[in-house]
């Protein structure tokens, strides 16, 4: 399962950033990305707002102990939450996602 953005996508975060997006293109079924990890906020619960589907919070990444090749080491963590609407999704789905995500985010190359 891919769950990249696409070259639409791509389009429409750009054209956001600029302040150029259309209430248009703002109506269908979407899944934000909120981050507060900039204001010191570890975890993020969000609420969603139709026509959302998801919305995905991004705490600040934290050093924390972790196992690193079998020894105790600490790691830098970032604690990602998923607020899904479950008449687009079930729970396994959710949890798939988050397990794509964070797949990505430990290997960014496979973007």
């Amino acid at each position: 399962m891919h769950w990249g953005l696409g070259p639409v996508g791509l389009s429409h975060v750009s054209r956001a950033r600029r302040g150029r997006l259309r209430a248009s293109e703002t109506a269908d079924p979407s899944i934000t990305i909120t981050s507060l990890g900039d204001q010191g906020v570890e975890c993020v619960f969000g609420v969603i707002y139709p026509p959302q589907v998801a919305l995905v919070g991004l705490g600040r990444v934290i050093e924390r102990p972790a196992a690193v090749n079998g020894l105790l080491g600490v790691r830098p963590t970032l604690t990602a939450t998923l607020s899904l609407d479950h008449r687009a999704a079930n729970g396994a789905t959710g949890a798939r996602f988050l397990n794509c995500l964070d797949r990505l985010l430990q290997r960014p190359e496979e973007l």
